[in-house]
């Protein structure tokens, strides 16, 4: 009772700054251009520095060593969860016009702008770490393979090139977090003043990250929120199939309790932000896209505390 105690007031922390967004973006606070903004500020900004910090400060080469290997599960439930969405694709005649973005929603997380401040709440900083390991993988499969299937849905004939694969890839948090492990591996000490600036400045992210999705909640709509076949399928996958899966793979290992909990809530988060931005860029079904977010993103803040209850339990 304790533990789904602590996780309902962790969510909680969660939910007020999501519904305060919400708030202010219903009274007229936020247009898109701020949502745009937010969004640059986090990842492009507040993100990478509180990867920095966070590698620098509490990490050593050995602890860092020990960790990456684990980079492989996340990747293999992924891959797993991939081939299923095909295969519920052509069981449930997911139509051509989604089959790809159902598909790319089906297996990627939303890491950071969700992922993160859960975890955070719940777990604290110890549990940033291998929130990071967990979002290397994810970005890296989003940016690669989740992008060209959403761009097989659309209308727009755009040629993926290596050098923009690259660019979103090895986007500024990633970049963030590799400099971290860099400085931790060459025993680099950063400055105090430095090491504050990156603090204070990488402590916007979950506040922004929360005020973000309350603003996308509403641009979206809570009168579209609908319970069709594809967004009832894509809900299983993302907190069902995704979850019992990570806790079959990471149960047998020799990892860290923590990071095993982590692994297990970053696999069950919300579909991520940047599927209707991608299903827009290429004409794909960005409305559909950005529904699913909207759904998944509320349905995790129901589903956090069972998850919790179970992870504890194992």
């Amino acid at each position: 009772m304790e533990v789904f105690e602590h996780s309902v007031s962790g969510v909680l922390v969660i939910l007020i700054m999501i519904i305060l967004g919400y708030i202010l973006a219903e009274k007229g606070w936020f247009d898109q251009k701020s949502k745009k903004l937010i969004a640059r500020i986090v990842t492009q900004i507040s993100l990478p520095c509180y990867m920095m910090v966070t590698i620098t400060d509490r990490f050593t080469a050995q602890d860092l060593a020990k960790m990456l290997p684990d980079l492989r599960f996340p990747v293999i439930s992924m891959l797993i969860l991939m081939a299923l969405a095909f295969a519920i694709v052509q069981v449930f005649r997911i139509r051509n016009s989604h089959a790809g973005l159902f598909s790319s929603m089906f297996f990627n997380s939303n890491t950071v702008f969700v992922g993160l401040p859960i975890n955070q709440a719940l777990f604290g900083s110890s549990s940033v770490p291998y929130v990071l390991i967990y979002y290397m993988a994810n970005t890296t499969i989003f940016w690669t393979l989740g992008t060209y299937l959403i761009q097989r849905d659309g209308t727009v004939e755009t040629k993926m090139s290596l050098k923009k694969t690259l660019s979103k890839v090895f986007s500024p948090p990633l970049l963030g977090f590799i400099i971290g492990v860099i400085f931790v591996l060459l025993k680099i000490k950063l400055p105090i003043f430095v090491s504050s600036d990156l603090s204070y400045i990488g402590s916007l992210t979950i506040p922004l990250s929360m005020i973000f999705i309350g603003i996308s909640v509403s641009h979206a709509g809570l009168k579209n929120i609908t319970f069709k076949k594809d967004n009832l399928l894509v809900l299983l996958g993302r907190f069902v199939f995704a979850p019992a899966l990570m806790i079959a793979l990471v149960m047998p290992s020799d990892m860290p309790l923590l990071m095993k909990q982590v692994f297990i809530l970053q696999s069950a988060m919300p579909v991520m932000t940047n599927a209707p931005v991608v299903a827009s860029l290429y004409g794909a079904d960005s409305d559909y896209a950005a529904v699913m977010v909207t759904e998944t993103t509320l349905i995790s803040l129901i589903m956090v505390p069972i998850l919790m209850v179970i992870t504890q339990s194992l």
